[in-house]
């Protein structure tokens, strides 16, 4: 869907999908491993790079479901059948999701502020690398990007923090606009002519 079209007209309709409306075929691991080479072009202070991936695919996203929806229950035991299923589903909505996780700390010449912006860019040119390469995608976060309790499960480290689970997969569903915010209601203009 993306291919063959130019830069400024990908920037002008560029539209993440709902995870709930992604099917297969997701991309394959060769496909994943050009999407990641793209994806690690960003701005990077200090050439640290100061994030990492964990891809999930097949029928272990199966299993990360049934996981979080026990310690969901544990949370909260008076979920719905309808949270239910959803919390069941949070990993097997798209054919692949990558948790990127920001790797941010103290260093002596890189704030750590600048290491999570460069995650946050991962995180978008993960999306756009995946558009690239003829996919859809979406940049999530929900309750167990934040739960420590659900890292181990994730394969994400003590100190590390989830800048977003990226899915990615196809779509049969028609990719519609949604409301942008007005540049008068965003811009402060500093200086400068027309």
């Amino acid at each position: 869907m993306y291919e063959q079209i130019k830069l400024l007209d990908y920037l002008a309709t560029r539209r993440s999908v709902p995870a709930f409306q992604m099917c297969e075929p997701g991309p394959s691991r060769s496909e994943l491993e050009d999407i990641l080479k793209l994806t690690v072009r960003v701005p990077d202070h200090g050439k640290l790079a100061p994030w990492r991936f964990v891809v999930y695919r097949g029928d272990k996203r199966i299993e990360i479901g049934e996981s979080l929806l026990a310690m969901a229950l544990q949370k909260r035991p008076e979920l719905s059948e309808e949270m239910i299923a959803v919390e069941r589903a949070r990993f097997t909505r798209a054919p692949v999701v990558i948790a990127v996780i920001s790797t941010a700390g103290p260093h002596a010449k890189v704030p750590e502020w600048e290491q999570v912006m460069s995650a946050g860019a991962v995180c978008l040119n993960l999306l756009m690398a995946a558009n690239a390469h003829g996919y859809v995608a979406s940049w999530l976060t929900e309750w167990f990007a934040f739960d420590e309790d659900a890292f181990p499960l994730l394969g994400i480290e003590p100190g590390e923090r989830v800048a977003g689970f990226i899915h990615m997969g196809s779509t049969t569903f028609p990719i519609t606009e949604r409301p942008r915010p007005a540049l008068d209601d965003v811009v402060s203009w500093v200086g400068g002519g027309s």
